[in-house]
């Protein structure tokens, strides 16, 4: 462990070394993926992003919508047009403007980018029209409830024309937005640098000239780079730990719950390694379920501090369908749903991220499925390199979260809608697809719940994904630190925040 800390410190003192003072480090629990809002899916890249790359809307701590790069906009009577005015006098990093005429390439660039995941999110989006430098209007096929709570995200990331048609492929290399930060350098495995950008549009509410980002994979290692001063803020800090920074008169804990949830994926129609019990028959998917127990996996690993679920969304969402409630563990149900199935001794194998706190939760749940006779076999994979895996198909099951999103439908559509950007599984019910689709179609909130409570039904039938938790976001931050406000998004907003 020592060895790590090392290696830490000595990435953070070459990145910061010629501006010290007004450095800012943070300890990242990954490394991000690509660093282009069009194709990137981590939830560490959006913590980078939100210095980089500005989006035409922001939320607040309350989840209510503020300006970013559009300060007003407006929908049509109809909901099928909704027309953004934007900010005067918004540069890129490169100097160019940032104008309505940008907003339409960015916004395009998601639609027709190969490889795009911001597709699926705003694809209901049909015409793209400039009607000033300042206005831009999005026509859509049908009324999209979601489109504004999408826009405060990575398909609401507005590029550089000019840098993205230069760089192509690799603009996440590099990327030119319109954030207070502009990209200087990353190595992989190690920190992301960026440095303040001196025309950005609320330049007074950024004090540092640095962000060094460093990522660390062990939970106990970034906290000992706290506690150290080495570094100024973890996000992340692991449930167990949060006793240990309260104590430290010299750190500060700020939380929040989350918008997301942690659960199981299962591989239902992606390549060979769908052709396994687990796809074919959803009685053992439910097996499995049934042999879980939410609460003891809560206590046993989190010390109790975070939120037993089963849907995309936490019992104390709005959006939680109360029809069906988190379930209690039934192990002679899980039995007996194999039995039926025809495989009584289930083995298959679990995708694991790295990390200590994952490997305690996949550990006790190894423990729990075994007392109903199956064994889950663990596979311990790097962060990026485990969704590049997912993406291909070369998992049987993989243990992987959600950051979560404002409106409901970012944490469902987009893994198990039929032909959506992130279903890595390939799961596919017309049922469903009809209940979502239903529920992102209104603005009327009646009429999305009762779509959303049918939704919940189909989904624990199925059992694509089987939700364990919903997280509690730990931040440590060094007592000198000031002005951070936490966010259910678990974004770290740089604005406002400075050294005291």
């Amino acid at each position: 462990m020592k060895r790590l800390i090392a290696l830490a410190v000595a990435a953070t003192l070459a990145a910061g070394a010629a501006a010290a003072q007004t450095t800012l480090r943070i300890g990242l629990a990954e490394d991000p993926d690509v660093m282009d809002p069009t194709t990137a899916r981590t939830f560490v890249g959006r913590i980078v992003f939100a210095a980089v790359c500005d989006k035409l809307l922001d939320t607040d701590k309350d989840l209510n919508l503020v300006p970013q790069l559009a300060t007003q906009w407006k929908w049509s009577d109809d909901q099928k047009s909704l027309t953004l005015t934007l900010r005067p006098n918004v540069k890129f990093h490169d100097g160019e403007p940032m104008d309505a005429a940008a907003v339409k390439y960015s916004l395009e660039r998601h639609l027709k980018f190969p490889g795009s995941r911001r597709k699926g999110e705003i694809s209901q989006i049909k015409a793209i029209t400039v009607i000033d430098p300042l206005t831009v209007r999005l026509d859509l096929s049908v009324p999209f409830a979601p489109l504004i709570a999408q826009l405060t995200d990575r398909a609401g990331m507005i590029v550089s024309p000019k840098a993205a048609e230069a760089m192509g492929d690799k603009f996440g290399s590099a990327p030119v937005c319109a954030g207070p930060y502009r990209w200087v350098e990353r190595v992989q495995q190690d920190r992301i640098v960026v440095e303040r950008f001196a025309d950005y549009w609320d330049k007074g509410a950024v004090a540092f000239d640095r962000i060094v980002y460093l990522p660390i994979t062990d939970a106990t290692v970034r906290l000992a780079n706290l506690q150290s001063g080495q570094i100024d803020m973890v996000e992340r800090v692991a449930a167990t730990d949060v006793d240990t920074v309260r104590k430290n008169s010299r750190l500060h804990l700020a939380q929040v719950t989350e918008l997301g949830y942690l659960g199981i994926t299962f591989n239902i129609a992606n390549g060979d390694k769908a052709k396994t019990p687990l796809a074919r028959d959803p009685r053992v998917r439910q097996a499995i379920a049934a042999a879980i127990d939410r609460e003891a996996l809560n206590q046993v690993v989190f010390e109790g501090r975070f939120n037993p679920g089963n849907q995309w969304v936490s019992p104390q969402s709005p959006w939680y369908a109360k029809s069906v409630p988190v379930p209690k563990r039934d192990v002679a149900k899980a039995k007996a749903l194999l039995q039926a199935a025809g495989v009584p001794n289930l083995s298959f194998t679990l995708n694991v991220p790295s990390g200590n706190e994952n490997a305690q939760v996949v550990q006790v749940l190894q423990a729990m499925l075994q007392e109903a006779g199956i064994d889950m076999k663990l596979r311990t994979l790097e962060f990026a390199t485990s969704l590049q895996m997912a993406t291909k198909g070369d998992f049987e099951a993989y243990f992987i979260g959600w950051s979560g999103r404002v409106d409901p439908d970012g944490n469902i559509w987009t893994f198990v809608s039929c032909e959506a950007a992130q279903n890595d599984s390939k799961y596919c019910n017309p049922e469903l697809d009809k209940w979502l689709k239903e529920a992102r179609s209104t603005n009327d909130r009646e009429r999305r719940m009762a779509a959303y409570e049918q939704a919940v039904k189909v989904a624990a039938q199925d059992v694509p994904i089987i939700y364990l938790y919903h997280r509690t976001w730990f931040y440590g931050l060094s007592g000198r630190l000031q002005g951070f406000r936490p966010v259910p998004d678990g974004l770290i907003r740089i604005q406002g925040l400075k050294l005291g």
